[in-house]
């Protein structure tokens, strides 16, 4: 049993560590966001009025979906430039996070699901992106 743990050790130190991992986090929730958010523009009353939502909640979805995708992707790239962003990008990339976290809440509280057990089962797209806001509320820029 020693043997069998050592070799799985020794195979698990021979496989190179993928480093920019978390874009293949990052890219999908950014593209999602951002398209959500400029489906909303130009936000108007009537757009709030269909969800049976104050326009002022309207207008927060809307630039707080459009902001957390920017937001997602420039605290990304100013992650690699170390010195210079990183702590900033780390700073934007967790407030993108909660902003996601916070409109995906509010998506699925709107939906007026029955129980968490209807979320999980039937809402499964809304609570994979509120868990990949959640990661990066979170973690930030940290990879490891």
């Amino acid at each position: 049993m020693e043997h069998a743990v050592q070799t799985l050790k020794a195979f698990n130190a021979r496989i190179p560590e993928f480093c920019l991992s978390h874009w293949l986090l990052r890219l999908p929730l950014t593209i999602v966001f951002i398209q959500q958010g400029l489906s909303k523009f130009p936000v108007s009353v009537e757009d709030a009025q269909s969800f049976e939502l104050p326009y002022i909640v309207w207008w927060f979805a809307a630039y707080g979906e459009l902001g957390g995708g920017i937001g997602l992707l420039i605290g990304g790239v100013l992650f690699h430039l170390n010195n210079i962003g990183f702590w900033i990008g780390d700073s934007i990339t967790r407030f993108s996070g909660f902003t996601i976290g916070c409109i995906m809440t509010g998506v699925i509280w709107v939906g007026k699901p029955e129980s968490l057990i209807d979320v999980l089962l039937h809402d499964n797209l809304h609570v994979f992106l509120w868990l990949g806001g959640l990661f990066f509320a979170l973690r930030g820029n940290h990879a490891k």
